[in-house]
């Protein structure tokens, strides 16, 4: 039997613990009118299935499960977590209107990330409250994201939603940060290329020269630097993608104005370590949001965040 995998009408939540508050993604999904159960991710990519059974206040009519205001399902966690969720509603109208309200926020909360991105130089200018007023508005956005299983086709057998170009916005990830440090060369334009299963990072650097000065007194200078990785599937984690490290290239664009495309590239493929291709291993991304213009990311090792934009070429 296939499965229906269309959310039903419920609001975003937060699940309180006795220790900590988290921002998580509620989606109800039907099996058959008999067999139900929600899915929650949270801000880290866990996945947990909640039979319908544990789920308290629920009322089943027909094939349709409606909820009572403020209904709360009570997890099987030690830490006593509940989700408070919004009444839904069976009427298309209240829904198509819960929707456009949905996307209307998240719209909102889009336009002002952007603006904070471009204000604080894609997070290399960034100050902590500027770093936590983007932190606060990405955990907003999670619970409207759109996309509940962003790996499907990563490993190239099926059409992929990460498939494309996406142009870094915004990153807290310190190790793309420390490059923003170096007295010789500033960053450009950075790009994650997804072509599954090949996941390709793009970094631009330009002469710091260059960036202070006019074209007219500096001639331009380009190298750009890859890092090819092959990505995978994680059982059980519908919006995480492994990463497996394969080969780094630099690659010279342009020299004081002239073409370097004569030029041969730098390039070496990296030694596998003993776990990085395990299933389980430490190289991966979690998916926080996505759709046809945003995808933001958390990756697991060395950690931070990052927001791309899609675009139609990574062209230098």
């Amino acid at each position: 039997m296939s499965v229906d995998r269309r959310p039903l009408s419920l609001q975003c939540f937060s699940i309180t613990s006795t220790t900590n508050t988290r921002l998580w993604n509620l989606r109800l999904f039907a099996r058959s009118p008999i067999e139900l159960f929600v899915v929650q991710n949270d801000y880290k990519g866990s996945t947990m299935k909640i039979p319908f059974a544990l789920c308290s206040a629920c009322l089943l009519v027909s094939e349709t499960l409606s909820f009572q205001t403020s209904t709360v399902f009570h997890t099987p966690h030690q830490d006593s977590r509940c989700v408070r969720v919004k009444a839904a509603s069976s009427d298309s109208s209240t829904y198509d209107s819960e929707t456009s309200s949905d996307t209307e926020r998240a719209d909102a909360l889009k336009k002002d990330l952007l603006s904070l991105a471009a204000s604080y130089d894609r997070g290399f200018g960034a100050s902590p409250s500027a770093r936590n007023r983007v932190d606060t508005i990405i955990r907003e956005l999670e619970v409207y994201n759109p996309e509940t299983e962003a790996s499907r086709g990563i490993n190239g057998d099926d059409t992929s939603p990460l498939a494309g170009s996406w142009r870094m916005v915004w990153t807290t990830a310190s190790d793309v940060l420390v490059l923003g440090a170096s007295p010789v060369a500033a960053v450009g334009a950075i790009y994650q290329i997804f072509e599954p299963p090949i996941v390709t990072n793009v970094i631009d650097f330009i002469p710091r020269l260059q960036a202070l000065l006019p074209p007219s007194v500096v001639p331009s200078s380009l190298v750009r630097a890859e890092v090819q990785t092959k990505a995978s599937l994680r059982s059980g984690f519908p919006n995480r993608v492994g990463l497996l490290f394969e080969a780094v290239k630099l690659q010279p664009v342009e020299i004081l104005g002239m073409s370097a495309d004569n030029l041969p590239p730098f390039a070496a493929n990296l030694p596998k370590l003993p776990g990085t291709d395990n299933p389980d291993g430490p190289g991966y991304f979690d998916v926080a949001y996505l759709d046809d213009e945003l995808l933001i990311i958390r990756q697991n090792a060395p950690g931070g965040l990052f927001a791309l934009i899609k675009v139609t070429d990574s062209d230098p």
